[in-house]
């Protein structure tokens, strides 16, 4: 039985599936926790890396891996191949301000044009703005920028700094994909190319592209030298930036490496893909799906043909893991919102989905604005929640707990809202997360979102997504694993939910 692995490194976390290459079924799991924050070390994230690795038995049956991650994150090299600082992740609102900045610098519809996005904060072009204003020492260190998953395949590659790696600091070996440099905000999808001008306009220095390194002439990588680094040759001038793989090429294979991730030589190494698209992998998702994900954000993504670039700013044009796009939109807030009123009403989620289906639907008035972490979508970076609509007969935790699920929810379909305004055309929703299986969830699901609601069964989407391009990489074919769906709630719409909730958001947002 041959066996592929699909790594999900995310904001909290990092998991690992072991599935069968022919019908998709998981043979093993394993994970390991990620620090809390908004800036981490990546150091953290190799450790957890190989700490999933072990707890899913190891990779010594595998064939093939790829890793999906978190998106926008920002990890800056240094000539040596050292992380320069924590990597700033996509929930980190600081470089607000920068992300404007740009956007005035270029303007938003020519922005979209180019990029595919208009930047807000968690794109990386705007973190590397804030480095070049913030730490300008720090700056000018810089000689190769990653994304997370990145950074991470090429760590498992077998490359990085001389005395953590056998391959030492080779540049030209980082490797991405279309998803995860569609969110840096100097890629542009519809080019399927990188704006240089966009990214040197955002960190203040020139760049080049990873030429790529041979790999003993295994399909899918080019036929260059190895051994080349950001100063070897007269063309190698500027900050690296990863070269971008297509869909179902190989990144490489990895070196046997013994130290904190144990990997033997010679596992073919897929792309990777970021968080979202790896999701929409793992899902299958097809024309007419949409995506409702709830983590520790939430999002709003679809599959399209073409490229959606948004002057308006509220959906990112992004690219998605198989050759085609990912219009998207994200909120900050989301699960965490639920489990932030279940510890104020001192319950368990069990007691806390109780309570929110005792409540009626509209919660007798009361309405969550819930931009505890600031928000994306919108863009108010600097806001907070609030609580509207309260009176002495409505003041019960009954109702506090409802409204907390509308207004997460109801967030997420103003995203919809917004998906639709660009084309997309939706025939059901596919709502995954933690969250998802929470029975409240799921109800006010069906009354808040005007299309059929779908719940697939618990499943590491990201992982699997991984894992589906790991097969494909190893294979050249695009496995169809089948998707099981737990539960379809009966459609149940409310507009006055909805109604209720802009009204409060827009208070809330001036």
């Amino acid at each position: 039985m041959t066996q592929i692995a699909g790594v999900d490194s995310s904001t909290q976390s990092c998991k690992v599936v072991i599935r069968d290459l022919e019908t998709g079924a998981l043979v093993r799991s394993g994970r390991a926790s990620h620090p809390d924050g908004t800036e981490v070390d990546p150091a953290a994230w190799w450790s957890a890396l190989g700490a999933a690795i072990a707890d899913a038995g190891g990779l010594d049956d595998v064939a093939a891996i790829s890793i999906g991650g978190q998106q926008h994150g920002m990890v800056v090299l240094d000539a040596s191949g050292r992380v320069i600082r924590d990597a700033l992740l996509w929930n980190d609102t600081r470089s607000a301000a920068a992300a404007a900045a740009l956007t005035d610098e270029v303007g938003a519809t020519e922005y979209a044009r180019r990029a595919g996005s208009v930047p807000v904060a968690s794109f990386t072009a705007t973190k590397l703005r804030w480095l070049r204003d913030a730490e300008p020492e720090n700056a000018a260190r810089v000689a190769a920028v990653a994304l997370p998953h990145d950074w991470l395949t090429w760590r498992l590659l077998g490359y990085g700094p001389e005395d953590e790696s056998p391959l030492g600091p080779q540049f030209d070996a980082l490797v991405t994909d279309r998803s995860d440099a569609s969110g840096t905000a100097y890629w542009s999808p519809s080019d399927d190319d990188y704006d240089l001008g966009l990214f040197e306009l955002a960190l203040g220095r020139a760049a080049r592209v990873a030429a790529g390194v041979a790999s003993d002439g295994f399909a899918g990588t080019p036929d260059t030298p190895s051994g080349t680094t950001a100063t070897d040759s007269p063309e190698a001038t500027g900050v690296v930036l990863p070269r971008v793989l297509g869909p179902a090429d190989s990144a490489g294979m990895t070196a046997e490496q013994k130290g904190l991730v144990s990997v033997r030589a010679g596992l073919v190494v897929g792309p990777g893909a970021g968080d979202n698209a790896g999701a929409a992998l793992g899902l299958g998702a097809a024309s007419g799906d949409v995506i409702v994900s709830i983590g520790t954000s939430g999002t709003v993504f679809a599959v399209t043909d073409v490229s959606v670039p948004d002057p308006s700013g509220s959906v990112a044009g992004f690219a998605d893991a198989s050759g085609r796009f990912l219009p998207l939109v994200a909120t900050l807030n989301a699960a965490r919102v639920l489990g932030t009123v279940a510890d104020l009403l001192d319950v368990d989620f069990e007691e806390f989905a109780d309570l929110a289906l005792r409540a009626p639907a509209g919660a007798e008035g009361v309405v969550l604005v819930p931009y505890f972490e600031g928000e994306r979508t919108p863009n108010l970076p600097e806001a907070k929640a609030s609580v509207h609509g309260l009176s002495i007969a409505s003041s019960r935790r009954e109702n506090l707990a409802r409204a907390a699920v509308e207004g997460m929810l109801s967030g997420l379909a103003a995203g919809l809202d917004a998906v639709r305004a660009v084309g997309v055309r939706e025939q059901r929703l596919l709502l995954v997360g933690g969250a998802a299986l929470n029975p409240a969830v799921q109800a006010v699901a069906a009354q808040v979102f005007d299309a059929p609601v779908v719940v697939p069964a618990p499943g590491e989407y990201v992982a699997n997504g991984a894992a589906v391009q790991a097969a494909w990489v190893l294979t050249g074919t695009r496995p169809e694993w089948p998707l099981e769906v737990v539960a379809e709630p009966e459609p149940d719409f409310r507009p006055v939910i909805r109604e209720q909730y802009d009204r409060y958001a827009r208070l809330a947002s001036l």
